[in-house]
């Protein structure tokens, strides 16, 4: 079968080698594992993690954790529950699921508070606190400290404990060893003083997948939430933190003209690519073409990628379809309503991506 490009194309047999990967990771370190969803989006994925011992998922959004709660009763929203909409969903949300949301400010809990007071439900607090990201989180073991004690007054809400995010860690395992002893330090002083308070922290939740598989190095972690790995992309390959064949989602795309000396257009845009660099290596393009290493999309516009050639001993000819990796793996799932899955030996199946576009 030939799907029509452009489109997304996941191999669902490296799916579950990644899945395998990581759970194993985890179970060796007696860490739970609750994957974030935000780059599959998909029920059928998130079954998957379940079925091979993750704890839960993890979502950004309310509406996600809705659409989620159909592949687990255990589902944690790692973004400040702000907006009297999303309070609402995620206390109705509640009625039927174990739900835990992470915050930063005394805002978020009034605001949660009210939602779930008028219900009657209980859903459990991580506090957000910033490793160095500086996106998220209180910014001191004292603001922590204050705001957990403010959610253990708050009725309806549960305090569990913190939400780390290491976002900012990369580099060699040699490099995240020194850069972990220094979250390491960072969470002992704030289990000190949580200690002195006799709070709950009972969950110490870290996220990112560059830095999942160092999450040892700080033993008070106890779950993790990394969220890329499931399909891998250009960030994670130029990292250092998985290759080529770990990449299970590529887009397929034609091209559709080579009117241009040196360069060919293929058919995946900003629409379908995204216009997202890649971090490590922010020269590389727009994404990898897996039979043209060579190659390099140097511009993108809404249907069109352009790809300089000059470098290429045998070149894509006008009608030829091309294999993807793209650099950010998680925005593009979002910008498609459905992906083909490919199973060994079977057919391609169409599956919708579940909880696309869900910005609330």
């Amino acid at each position: 079968m030939h799907p029509a490009t452009p489109c997304l194309i996941v191999d669902s047999q490296v799916v579950q080698n990644n899945l395998e990967r990581m759970q194993t990771y985890a179970d060796k370190h007696g860490l739970r594992l609750r994957p974030h969803t935000k780059t599959h989006k998909s029920i059928h994925v998130g079954r998957l993690q379940m079925e091979l011992g993750s704890k839960g998922l993890t979502v950004a959004k309310a509406g996600e954790a809705a659409v989620m709660s159909n592949a687990s009763s255990d589902i944690m929203m790692a973004y400040p529950p702000v907006g009297p909409e999303r309070a609402e969903m995620l206390a109705e949300l509640a009625k039927r699921i174990q739900l835990t949301v992470a915050l930063d400010s005394e805002f978020a809990v009034d605001q949660l508070q009210q939602a779930v007071d008028r219900l009657g439900v209980t859903i459990g607090v991580l506090v957000d606190f910033d490793l160095g990201y500086g996106r998220t989180g209180v910014q001191s073991a004292e603001a922590s400290v204050a705001l957990a004690e403010y959610v253990e007054r708050a009725s309806g809400l549960r305090l569990d404990g913190m939400m780390l995010y290491a976002g900012h860690i990369s580099g060699s395992p040699e490099s995240q060893r020194e850069q972990m002893a220094k979250v390491k330090g960072q969470v002992d002083e704030l289990l000190t003083a949580w200690d002195a308070k006799g709070l709950c922290r009972d969950i110490i939740s870290s996220g990112s997948t560059p830095s999942a598989m160092a999450s040892h190095l700080v033993p008070a972690v106890n779950e993790i939430r990394p969220g890329t790995y499931v399909y891998n992309d250009m960030n994670i390959v130029r990292g250092g933190y998985a290759t080529l064949d770990d990449c299970a989602a590529r887009i397929e795309a034609t091209v559709i003209s080579a009117a241009v000396k040196d360069q060919v257009v293929v058919d995946a845009g900003s629409k379908t690519l995204t216009s997202d660099l890649c971090g490590p290596a922010p020269d590389s393009g727009h994404g990898y073409l897996v039979d043209y290493p060579e190659a390099r999309i140097f511009r993108l516009t809404e249907e069109h990628a352009q790809v300089d050639v000059s470098q290429c001993e045998r070149r894509p000819q006008i009608g030829e379809r091309v294999s993807i990796i793209p650099n950010h793996i998680c925005v593009c799932v979002n910008m498609q309503t459905s992906f083909w899955w490919s199973e060994p030996g079977e057919e391609m199946r169409l599956m919708p991506v579940d909880s696309r576009g869900l910005l609330v």
